[in-house]
């Protein structure tokens, strides 16, 4: 029987997770963690305390505390979260992927009003690793083009 003595009150105990063996494995194994589970404490498990990600628009977000909160915008504004990662490339500690999401729009989304509806969105990105950990991401999503779409039908 696992040791919980250790877990925070009121928090469920879960098993330290089986770390990938190569950079594609990181990036498949974190993109289920954390948009399929929607397991926010995953993100010190996977990520560097210094990542840095940069986002379409130029947009910089950094460290831990700053891709949680991104993540939990995606989680309260879009339901039934399902991601399917496909990794285009990898060596050494470079991994370029691309990430098709299904969700829908239930909440509003950076000035965008929910629509109710389904959509499908995808990320282009490459990451790059040191130490099994993603450490910084460059990332495009055509998401704004899909929101902007189900405003107008």
């Amino acid at each position: 029987m696992p040791d919980d003595s250790k877990a925070r009150p009121g928090r469920a105990h879960h098993p330290a997770p089986i770390m990938p063996h190569s950079s594609a494995a990181l990036i498949e194994a974190a993109t289920a963690a954390l948009f399929e589970r929607g397991e926010l404490d995953a993100v010190e498990t996977y990520f560097s305390p210094d990542y840095l990600v940069h986002l379409t628009g130029g947009e910089q977000v950094p460290g831990h505390a700053g891709l949680r909160s991104v993540l939990a915008l995606y989680k309260r504004a879009f339901s039934g979260l399902r991601a399917e990662v496909v990794i285009l490339a990898a060596e050494g500690g470079r991994v370029a992927w691309q990430r098709t999401f299904r969700a829908v729009h239930e909440a509003a989304f950076k000035g965008f009003p929910a629509s109710g509806r389904e959509l499908v969105w995808r990320d282009m990105g490459a990451s790059l690793i040191r130490g099994g950990v993603i450490v910084e991401e460059w990332v495009l999503t055509d998401l704004a083009e899909r929101l902007l779409l189900a405003r107008k039908s």
